[in-house]
């Protein structure tokens, strides 16, 4: 079997004896195919004087619920919370919990907290890229370059464009402050828009003033919660509303999007491309018709994947550990209770 260096070079922790009653556990389902030892390494960088035990197998992680108290990772199945007797607070690794039994978590007392705010930088920065791929026609040049094509081709200006960002969250916060310096309008769509945001204008999810802002949008970024009220917003009457010009970026959840819809909107010509780094379904299968068009870049749920990503799980966790020993009552990025 081929060596793996990632694996490799986790080796050694991979080997090292459970500890009994660690401080924090952390589950053993990593993201992004990033070894899951690299945040358990950076949690024990900031908590050195703590015992933080990785669970590598579900029978690692049966035994050791028992007597954790403080325990982070990606998911927490209802038949590992049968077993959690002494546990107080769960750090979940997403920012999205609704995949969590928070009923169950809620009825055991169990503290929940999220990862808010550790996708800003790295979805923010790819959102810009997406955009401005678009704008300068990159993947046209490039299609030129690897024919060896001499050939001049039109390109967009990102300055005077209109820009609408659906979530106001801390990753649309994040792409909103990237857009900034380019001098572009921005249109944000959130649930309680009477909060205002950081964009020229904040709307709600429903009623004309959302198909109006469709209507002047050029670059129409997801990056919203799947929801009720989110799920199949990009319809096929949404797409048809969309200027001819106007490119998609979805980084929130492929059902946000009408896939059929969208296919037959790229088909016809309806909208000029679109960047999808979520799809539906996912993962995207190889026959399917969204891998053949030129105007339509895909990534593999791939926009948070940077080295920086698990270094922001750890702050969080180690914050709140600190804060728990000081008897503190708000934890950061606290949801429940």
């Amino acid at each position: 079997m081929p060596s793996n260096d990632a694996d490799d070079e986790y080796t050694e922790s991979a080997t090292e004896p459970p500890v009994t009653d660690p401080d924090v556990l952390v589950l053993r389902k990593g993201t992004h195919g990033t070894p899951v030892e690299q945040y358990v390494d950076a949690i024990r960088d900031r908590l050195p004087e703590h015992t933080v035990e990785l669970a590598r197998t579900p029978a690692a992680e049966r035994e050791a619920i028992q007597s954790a108290s403080f325990v982070t990772g990606m998911t927490f199945g209802e038949e590992l919370l049968e077993s959690a007797d002494k546990l107080e607070t769960f750090a979940c690794a997403y920012a999205g919990t609704g995949h969590l039994p928070l009923d169950e978590l809620d009825e055991r007392g169990v503290t929940v907290t999220n990862a808010s705010g550790v996708h800003g930088p790295n979805i923010g920065e790819h959102v810009l890229g997406a955009i401005l791929r678009f704008t300068r026609r990159f993947h046209v040049g490039n299609r030129r370059q690897r024919r060896r094509e001499w050939r001049h081709y039109r390109a967009y200006e990102l300055q005077g464009s209109t820009v609408t960002v659906v979530g106001l969250g801390a990753i649309g916060q994040a792409v909103c402050e990237r857009l900034e310096p380019f001098g572009v309008e921005t249109i944000g769509v959130r649930y309680s828009p009477e909060k205002g945001g950081p964009t020229d204008e904040v709307i709600g999810f429903e009623g004309e003033a959302f198909q109006d802002a469709l209507a002047r949008t050029d670059y129409l970024v997801l990056a919203c919660p799947l929801t009720e009220t989110t799920r199949g917003l990009i319809d096929r009457e949404a797409l048809t509303t969309l200027g001819p010009e106007a490119v998609l970026v979805n980084i929130a959840r492929g059902p946000v999007v009408d896939t059929d819809a969208l296919v037959s909107a790229l088909r016809s010509g309806r909208i000029r491309g679109a960047s999808l780094d979520v799809t539906d379904p996912e993962p995207l299968p190889e026959d399917h018709p969204l891998w053949t068009f030129d105007n339509v870049q895909i990534t593999p749920h791939n926009a948070g994947h940077t080295p920086q990503y698990y270094d922001r799980l750890a702050d969080i966790v180690a914050e709140n550990v600190e804060r728990l020993e000081n008897s503190e009552d708000e934890l950061v990025n606290q949801v429940r209770p």
